[in-house]
């Protein structure tokens, strides 16, 4: 790549426009990983389990059981010294419940309707297992202004990204683990908005390089056993996975039909790229999963549904990991970015002071 195709990437990246329409939510949530059946229509065989409670004995609690234990609610269930069984005991209805207060359901501790429509959808393929941190970076109780409790979580241990500052990192999209009705240059443009808006909230900035084995952030589309022992299972099943920092690796099921355009997109059963992608990226930050079922960070996502845009819980989350980027303020969410309506681009101020260091680097290094 040239010298100026670069720059003008990164001016894009850093300073493009984004779609400010985000809203205040409420806010607590985590993350693992196993190896599920090769799939995606088993988890919807879960419906003849439909109000299932403690004492119930229905063929598939077994199966549900080693789903519960993939994502963190039933640790042991599925391994070789304790077989699953098909019994609803007083082990499984603590496990609903963990599942149903993580997911913000109704906690009844029963598989009523909610809840398996829940555990029926797609979903990313990190565990809810993460470690929530119960004070804002005020320093006071993480709440939002009316007073809901954040949910944001993180992986064990709070890993995050660290180097001199300014924090830049590269990303790449694989040129072989692709989907071929996307085109390369429709894919990269995806991820250039999904950086770009973690980018907007916290100082850190991302550099798109042809290098892939290079690069901090690896992206690519695979099916089934792709060589980091956690396979996917096919349609509307696992919808993608990524590692914590520093790993750097982000991995999307090649098996969905992903769409970047719901209103041109026929298939019914079709996934917004451009929201798993971004739910994503938040791991390779470092976040886990969010509660608060606006948040990106939230664990599933139904078919056709975009969810893409930062919410508060988000937004706070990473900013806990990384700071604010200066000026950058959450009251910002509530203003329409009027330029965005015109189509012109919008120059950040707060993202000043790390544009010229990149471009530093950039023109060092070339």
């Amino acid at each position: 790549m040239s010298r100026a195709p670069r720059i003008v990437s990164v001016l894009f990246l850093l300073l493009g426009p984004l779609p400010v329409s985000l809203v205040h939510v409420t806010a607590d949530g985590p993350v693992t990983a196993t190896v599920h059946r090769q799939d995606g229509t088993a988890w919807r065989s879960f419906k003849q389990l439909l109000d299932a409670r403690r004492g119930s004995h229905v063929e598939g609690l077994g199966e549900l059981k080693r789903y519960l234990a993939r994502f963190g609610y039933m640790p042991g269930a599925g391994a070789e010294h304790e077989p699953t069984t098909d019994a609803f005991d007083a082990h499984m209805e603590a496990a609903v419940r963990r599942y149903q207060s993580m997911l913000s359901l109704p906690v009844t501790g029963q598989l009523d309707s909610t809840t398996l429509d829940r555990i029926m959808a797609p979903r990313c393929g990190v565990g809810d297992g993460g470690h929530a941190v119960p004070v804002s970076l005020s320093g006071s109780a993480a709440a939002s202004p009316d007073g809901a409790v954040s949910r944001f979580t993180f992986f064990k241990g709070e890993p995050r990204w660290t180097q001199p500052d300014p924090l830049v990192l590269t990303y790449a999209i694989s040129p072989t683990a692709t989907v071929d009705y996307l085109p390369a240059g429709t894919v990269r443009a995806v991820f250039r908005r999904a950086f770009a808006r973690w980018a907007r909230v916290i100082p850190v900035g991302f550099v798109e390089t042809e290098d892939y084995e290079a690069a901090d952030i690896r992206v690519g589309f695979y099916v089934g056993s792709h060589g980091d022992g956690i396979p996917f299972d096919g349609p509307l099943g696992v919808l993608g996975h990524a590692f914590s920092p520093k790993n750097g690796r982000l991995h999307l099921d090649a098996a969905e039909r992903w769409a970047v355009d719901m209103d041109t997109e026929t298939v019914h059963s079709a996934v917004d790229l451009e929201s798993v992608a971004t739910h994503e990226i938040g791991h390779v930050l470092g976040l886990g999963h969010s509660s608060s079922p606006k948040a990106v960070m939230y664990p599933s996502l139904s078919p056709r549904e975009k969810k893409a845009e930062l919410t508060v819980d988000d937004i706070e989350g990473v900013q806990w990991l990384y700071g604010s980027n200066p000026g950058f303020s959450l009251s910002s969410l509530y203003q329409q970015d009027s330029s965005m309506a015109s189509g012109g681009s919008s120059w950040l101020p707060a993202s000043a002071r790390l544009v010229c260091a990149v471009l530093v680097m950039l023109v060092t290094h070339l």
